[in-house]
């Protein structure tokens, strides 16, 4: 008698089990084949409601780290000590921070141009100060030509001297 429960008991744990698999696998897969029946055809919602994300836009760059991406090309091309690099990228900062707040005002043309001359003005007189004479030279070339061109040309000049020892 115990057997005729335990295998009628174990009969309906089973039956339970593939009532819930079956019905789990049809509702699951009947979704996709309403779809190519004809039925179904619009767009199936989701219950859970989905949250719309905005990608954020970029944060722009601090003074300090516009400086810093370009400070170790400066310090290459007019090949700075730790002291003079340290100088100057104070100074930068500095006048770049001044662009920025610049560029924020939105002032007219007219003024903007006066604005950057003035502040360009008072960033080489600062250069000027506080560099020796041929680095403040090398620095306003460095401007002028950009930082690649600048490099170029002093691994250009590093050979020549090479080929003169020679």
């Amino acid at each position: 008698m115990k057997l005729q429960n335990r295998c009628s008991f174990f009969k309906g744990i089973l039956f339970l089990v593939l009532l819930m698999l079956g019905s789990e696998c049809y509702a699951q897969f009947n979704r996709g084949m309403q779809r190519g029946m004809g039925r179904g055809m619009g767009r199936q919602r989701s219950a859970i409601p989905q949250a719309q994300h905005t990608p954020e836009p970029p944060a722009p760059k601090t003074s300090g780290e516009i400086v810093e991406d370009q400070m170790p090309a400066i310090t290459e091309a007019l090949a700075l000590n730790d002291f003079e690099a340290a100088v100057v990228s104070s100074i930068l900062k500095k006048y770049v921070q001044e662009r920025i707040e610049a560029q924020i005002l939105k002032l007219p043309p007219e003024k903007m141009k006066e604005t950057f001359t003035n502040i360009s003005e008072r960033q080489d007189e600062e250069l000027k100060m506080s560099l020796p004479p041929e680095k403040y030279e090398a620095f306003l070339g460095l401007m002028q030509d950009g930082v690649n061109k600048t490099i170029k040309k002093n691994k250009k000049k590093k050979k020549k001297q090479k080929k003169e020892k020679n």
